[in-house]
């Protein structure tokens, strides 16, 4: 006998999203309520901030700074319930999803649910290597990192310290980027204090991609300027390189040349987050779920899908589907919420355009490359204009004023104020 979610029924039609990410928030936030009664499920209760990822896992920010609960988003909102929850299949001819907590029936249901970390099928670098799709890996990775440094200090093996004191960065989009230039500000201001016993010439910062160039999505420029900034720094940039397996301690290329360390932290792709239940033949080659102009899922009348697990081709400007970024996934949510209207009213839904309002990353200290759509620049400026779009585009007004606070306090000091080590504990140690 099914077991059915305990969710309040209603004369109205029940939108069901399943990923409170970019596209999901957005979504559900611009939903019209009086005419339609929304569910939005998520495996956490919290949004979370992915582009600053980086900054927890390197002790600049608290996890909670990038986090928000999803229950205060909608304290304002009537009909919009929320569910903590893991969905196992989507019933697409019974029109429902079976999840963890029991079925859930909608009339229409929005694939949100966004991409994982891609490790190409190679099971050593997955089962030792590190990556930073969510809080708990980002959290996870600073705790690796600072255990590691007090194992060095009592260490009087050189070859063991110089694995624990080596961390090497695989993939150079912007996630790698910016973690090696800030673990490189990190190692020039602020370990060298905390560790004073621990000789940091020994510490190498290593970038491996296997393009021609670093940030290859933005234009040679801002690739040219954020790898002589790095090098600056000391951070080993290998281009061209690929990595063909990781055991732990020994990670190899593919041309056979070895780096011995006890981090590795794998930025180099994604791959989208599947539901058993779509149609594989709706499946691009890439993994990513096919769609219309509309974001609806071919094959189906009322299955979206939207942001990184999905790929549209109806959009001229972008033959290859848009980027999987956070402001393709929002205009995709803002334009399927003002779509949903259309369909009540009976009218001809909207086609999504995605305007590209440009990109950016920052590389470390006064430094970052910023590509708007008219022009681009490097440096201090494009590092200021990075802080302020980041920090406007951060939820709820606390968490702006905490980053903002952690932002101006790390800059003065030259000194992050959040390297603990956090680890669960049992009942039983």
């Amino acid at each position: 006998m099914a077991t059915f979610a305990n969710i309040p029924e209603t004369s109205k039609k029940r939108i069901v999203i399943i990923g409170a990410g970019f596209a999901g928030l957005v979504l559900s936030r611009k939903i019209n309520n009086e005419l339609y009664q929304v569910v939005l499920i998520d495996k956490n209760n919290y949004h979370q901030f992915q582009p600053l990822f980086y900054q927890v896992a390197t002790a600049g920010l608290e996890p909670s700074a990038i986090s928000f609960p999803l229950r205060k988003v909608f304290h304002k909102k009537k009909d919009v319930h929320i569910r903590m929850c893991e969905v196992t299949e989507i019933k697409t001819q019974e029109n429902f999803i079976e999840t963890d907590i029991g079925r859930i029936n909608y009339d229409y249901l929005v694939i949100a649910t966004g991409a994982d970390t891609n490790f190409y099928g190679n099971q050593g670098i997955a089962d030792h290597s590190m990556g930073m799709k969510s809080v708990s890996e980002a959290l996870y990775i600073r705790n690796k990192v600072l255990s590691n440094f007090e194992l060095a200090l009592v260490s009087k093996d050189e070859e063991l310290k110089r694995a624990l004191l080596n961390i090497v960065v695989v993939g150079g989009g912007p996630t790698g980027v910016e973690i090696c230039g800030t673990l490189a500000d990190m190692k020039k201001t602020v370990l060298p204090k905390d560790y004073p016993e621990i000789d940091f010439n020994l510490m190498t910062i290593t970038l491996v991609e296997a393009n021609n160039r670093v940030l290859a999505s933005m234009a040679e420029v801002s690739s040219r300027e954020a790898e002589k900034f790095l090098k600056k720094r000391g951070v080993n940039v290998l281009v061209e390189t690929r990595v063909s397996g990781y055991d732990g301690e020994t990670l190899t290329f593919s041309s056979g040349k070895t780096i011995t360390t006890k981090t590795l932290i794998w930025a180099a792709g994604i791959k989208p987050n599947i539901i058993p239940g779509i149609d594989p033949a709706c499946l691009h080659k890439s993994g990513r779920i096919t769609v219309d102009a509309h974001n609806r899922i071919e094959g189906y009348k009322n299955i979206f899908a939207l942001g990184d697990v999905c790929i549209s081709f109806a959009d001229e400007k972008f033959p290859n589907g848009h980027p999987q970024l956070a402001q393709p996934a929002m205009q995709q949510g803002e334009m399927l919420a003002k779509n949903f209207v259309n369909l009540y009213r009976g009218a001809d839904m909207w086609p999504f355009k995605y305007k590209d309002l440009g990109s950016m990353a920052t590389v470390g200290r006064n430094f970052a490359v910023v590509e708007l759509p008219w022009f681009k620049f490097q440096g201090l400026r494009a590092w200021l204009v990075w802080m302020l779009v980041h920090l406007m585009s951060i939820v709820g007004v606390k968490n702006r004023l905490l980053i903002f606070i952690n932002w101006v306090w790390n800059y003065v000091s030259y000194d992050q104020s959040l390297r603990l080590i956090i680890k669960p504990k049992r009942k039983d140690d």
